[in-house]
């Protein structure tokens, strides 16, 4: 780092030069013509971020949140709250929640990880890239996970799949980068298991997210129009790890183009309308010579469309599954080029192929 020096001058030389600056610059203290303006920088213009903003700290028996809108992509930290409603109605970079007890949490889309800390008796919904507790004691988490959600010298765990809605939900998730066909809420890792002990659990099938984390009750937060209707949810409702109730299961791929979302939650509703359950879904880009792996024979039929973007995939499971898909596809989306398992027999190896592949693409 270079160093400046300057040499004191005389007063009178001092006060000689200021009144001739002042006389060289305008009234408004403009710089004479001729003369350059200073250059102004983009980062001089942003606004100034108070952390106060961006922190709930210390507070007891209270319901405080952030609308649409008020985060904005930035950090956010919930610290020593003791019975409190937290709602962050919007996306972040990270958020941190150290020495919270018996608090209800809302967490909006994070793009990086969150990351609870010697919190106990809280009840949470989350989304994120990365999930992780060290020192908690009964969390109770319907979760949306990017990648491995991990726990760590934390008991009593519980975890359900995302379920909520509100209109902003949808770009708040894009926004921070995530896919709503990317979530691996029921794959825990534990660093530190105890022998002949489970630190942690799945929350009842039949779990009612308001009854875990209620709607929020302030004037303010009133204004954001939640759902929490499964069938309204951003994140669709899957079985995860639970245990299957048939042996049959069906593949089912959408490749990248204008509806490819709107496509894949047509066929969910359809499927699971008729009965069938959605076991895991997820969207992976994928090059030729995965597909050649995954779709085997069919591949040259589907390698030219993965150009496009990335592919969504969807499991779905129940007697019945594999005809019931192929009919439905065939009926919904005549014309849109759709990979479907195709026999009962080649339908579990269609299903470990892909997730198999799409687990190492992802890294998991």
């Amino acid at each position: 780092m270079g160093c400046f020096f300057s040499k004191r001058r005389k007063a009178a030389q001092g006060g000689q030069q200021q009144q001739q600056q002042q006389q060289a610059a305008g009234a408004d203290g403009e710089p004479a013509s001729g003369e350059e303006k200073a250059p102004q920088y983009s980062w001089d213009q942003r606004a100034k971020i108070d952390p106060k903003d961006y922190t709930f700290s210390g507070l007891k028996d209270e319901t405080v949140g952030r609308l649409p809108g008020k985060v904005a992509g930035q950090q956010f930290i919930i610290q020593d709250c003791e019975n409190c409603s937290i709602y962050i109605f919007d996306h972040s970079a990270t958020i941190t929640i150290d020495d919270c007890v018996n608090c209800q949490i809302f967490l909006g889309p994070i793009k990086g990880s969150v990351f609870f800390r010697d919190c106990k008796d809280c009840k949470c919904i989350v989304a994120c890239q990365q999930f992780r507790t060290r020192d908690c004691r009964k969390l109770e988490v319907f979760l949306c996970c990017a990648t491995q959600p991990i726990i760590e010298s934390s008991t009593g765990m519980k975890f359900g799949c995302f379920q909520y809605y509100y209109p902003e939900l949808a770009l708040q998730f894009k926004d921070a980068g995530l896919s709503i066909f990317n979530n691996t809420w029921s794959n825990i890792h534990d660093f530190t298991p105890v022998s002949g002990e489970n630190n942690w659990g799945l929350l009842p099938e039949n779990a009612v997210v308001q009854d875990y984390v209620p709607l929020p009750s302030s004037e303010e937060l009133k204004a954001v129009r939640i759902s929490t209707d499964a069938m309204r949810s951003i994140i669709p409702i899957t079985r995860g790890r639970r245990q299957k109730s048939s042996e049959e299961s069906c593949l089912a791929v959408f490749f990248a183009g204008d509806y490819t979302t709107a496509n894949a939650r047509k066929l969910i509703d359809e499927m699971t309308g008729k009965g069938f359950q959605l076991v895991q879904t997820k969207e992976v880009p994928m090059k030729a010579e995965d597909a050649q792996r995954v779709f085997r024979q069919c591949a040259s039929e589907f390698i030219p469309l993965l150009e496009k973007g990335p592919v969504v995939a969807l499991e779905f499971n129940g007697d019945g599954a594999v005809e019931a898909c192929q009919s439905t596809v065939n009926d919904v989306f005549n014309g849109t080029k759709v990979f479907v398992s195709e026999s009962k027999a080649s339908a579990s190896q269609d299903v470990d192929n892909f997730y198999n592949f799409a687990e190492m693409q992802m890294g998991m």
